[in-house]
Order: structure tokens, then sequence, then C-alpha cells
């Protein structure tokens, strides 16, 4: 088979477009990363220890694929960066900005959680976020495995973070309680 003179400009053509709509994209989402993480604050070393405190229990209880994705690749943030000041977040413990990969604790995610167990349960959320879940994916799951973190309506159910997360959930998920007041129902 014989090929044209013209064949493999129009081919290399094609890659060189293609390359520069990648590399274009890929510099967008780099400074949309970049914006985000200098117009916020990191944590500060106590903050950074309750956060690894309740990532170890989440690995310890087996979320082994949160814990890492928590531990290796998220960046934490103290305070929202331009994108969440515009979504306003006024009720959440924190907030995940996907797939950036960043998740921003709010004071009360470090004031109202009774213990470690309930920051990993929010983490927990966060992770499922992380992973590319909605909130009400991310609400439903927390409930199913609440029981593997030792997050129990009998030690917890007075607690504010319970009682959040209860009515966030039963909002989003109503079959998850169908059959009584803290049971999980069959799928």
């Amino acid at each position: 088979m014989a090929v044209t003179p013209g064949a493999f400009r129009t081919g290399s053509s094609m890659v060189i477009r293609f390359g520069a709509i990648g590399g274009t994209v890929a510099a967008v989402l780099l400074g949309w990363w970049v914006s985000l993480l200098v117009t916020s604050d990191p944590l500060d070393d106590e903050q950074r220890g309750l956060v690894d405190d309740a990532i170890v229990l989440l690995d310890e209880r087996g979320f082994s694929r949160q814990a890492f994705v928590l531990r290796h690749v998220t960046s934490f943030r103290s305070t929202d960066n331009w994108w969440n000041l515009y979504h306003a977040h006024y009720q959440a413990y924190a907030a995940t900005n996907f797939p950036f990969e960043i998740v921003t604790l709010y004071p009360w995610f470090f004031e109202l959680p009774a213990d470690n167990v309930e920051r990993a349960v929010v983490l927990l959320h966060e992770g499922y976020h992380l992973m590319g879940a909605d909130e009400a994916t991310a609400l439903r799951q927390v409930w199913r495995e609440k029981a593997r973190l030792g997050w129990t309506a009998d030690v917890y159910g007075r607690s504010k973070v319970w009682k959040n997360t209860r009515e966030w959930t039963e909002y989003s998920a109503p079959e998850l309680f169908a059959c009584g007041e803290d049971e999980e129902c069959a799928p």
C-alpha cells in the first residue's frame, strides 16, 4: 500500500491538536486546584493530630480504602476556599472539593464530635465523596457502616453529630428507617 505524502502531516496534526487540548485542560485543572489551596488555610498541628487519629481509627476498623485516600491523597484545609464560599456549606462539618481531593474541616468538626469515633464518621462520609459519591450515597453508606466504627445509638444517640447525621440520612434515604428508629432495614 502506498502512503501519500500528506498522510503523516494529517495524522501528526491531529496528535498536536489533541495534545494542545489535553495540555490546556490539564493547565486549567491545575490552576483551579492551586487556586483552591491558596485561598484557604491548612490545618494547624493540633487539628492535624485529631484528623490523623480519626484516620487511624478508620483504618483499624476496616475502611482501608477511605483511610488511604484521606491519609495520602487529600489536602485538608481549615478555612473555606473561594469555591466553598460561593457554594456556602452552612450546616456541614466538612466540605469536599471533588475531584481535587481537598477537604475543608469546619470548626464544629473539632468542637462537636464526642470523640475520635464521631470524627472518623465525618471523615468516612468525606472519604466517600473523595471517591466520587454524591451526598445521598455518602450518607447512606455511612449509616449502613456505622456499627463497624462502634457508632451506635445506645452510645452516641444523644450526640449532636448522631442527631444531625440521622436527620440528614433519613431525609436522603428514608428506606433505611422503615424498620424502626435506628435499625438498618434490608436493602
